[in-house]
């Protein structure tokens, strides 16, 4: 007897639960959102994305690749939330394709150019100027930096050298890489003599060293623009103004990253 009525009460239970789950699906899954990011992100952007899942309790997953291959996926219906694009190229080639929320878009981040040598290295310090000598300067080894002629990190370096007079002559020794931080691992190995990455891939990486910056003159602003995709969630709305906000200031700027608006709280 007892038997038989604890079956029927936990028949009863499953019912009700199965019930729950076919009327509120959403609610018996855990929230998120997609965010696709520069690979130059990836260090303190993981810091950002862990605190605001644990002030709101949604979960961000994090892509991270150049930014020219995030916007081609976004374009090929890649379910993104949000896109943070180390250019200001991409974002706007989203924004042509009527991919993103202009609305929601704005230029949330700046960066430096920089020039590195394996940590070891003999090279020292190099004043970046007109008529500088990269070619000269590498010796016999490779130059690594993101493929020129897409992803961000290299358009800026080919932009800066050849507003240096440095790119005719050091072109052939370039190593070209799908993203920054596969120039920045190229370097670091020891497998490239230089390599052009941004300031915040140096700084976490002990294996390099930095042996000269490039003017701000000499190429565009690096600028890292963020905004909603057409598609986002609504949980994409607090995400990005988490990422206004004074708290992820604070994580930004400690990996080196400037900050490019006034923050919201």
């Amino acid at each position: 007897m007892f038997k038989r009525h604890f079956i029927a009460i936990l028949a009863a239970v499953l019912l009700t639960a199965a019930l729950g789950l076919l009327l509120n699906p959403a609610g018996a899954q855990e929230k998120s959102i997609t965010v696709f990011a520069a690979a130059s992100m990836k260090n303190a952007l993981d810091d950002v994305n862990a605190a605001y899942t644990k002030a709101t309790g949604v979960k961000v997953i994090a892509s991270y690749a150049a930014s020219s291959a995030l916007a081609k996926q976004i374009e090929g219906g890649a379910p993104a939330d949000a896109f943070v694009s180390a250019d200001l190229k991409w974002m706007d080639y989203l924004a042509e394709k009527k991919a993103i929320r202009g609305g929601t878009r704005v230029n949330l981040l700046g960066n430096r150019l920089v020039l590195i040598a394996p940590k070891d290295s003999g090279i020292g310090k190099a004043t970046i100027v007109k008529g500088f000598d990269l070619e000269k300067l590498a010796g016999d080894g490779r130059i690594a930096t993101g493929d020129v002629k897409a992803v961000p990190v290299g358009r800026y370096a080919k932009a800066a050298l050849e507003n240096l007079g440095a790119w005719a002559a050091a072109e052939k020794k370039f190593a070209m890489t799908d993203n920054v931080r596969a120039a920045l691992l190229l370097v670091s190995r020891g497998e490239a003599a230089l390599g052009i990455v941004y300031e915040t891939d140096a700084k976490v990486d002990p294996g390099v060293k930095i042996v000269g910056t490039f003017p701000e003159n000499s190429h565009e602003p690096v600028t890292y623009p963020v905004a909603m995709t057409t598609t986002a969630k609504p949980e994409a709305a607090g995400y990005l103004s988490f990422l206004r906000s004074q708290s992820a200031r604070s994580m930004f700027e400690k990996y080196g990253f400037s900050f490019l608006i006034k923050p919201t709280s």
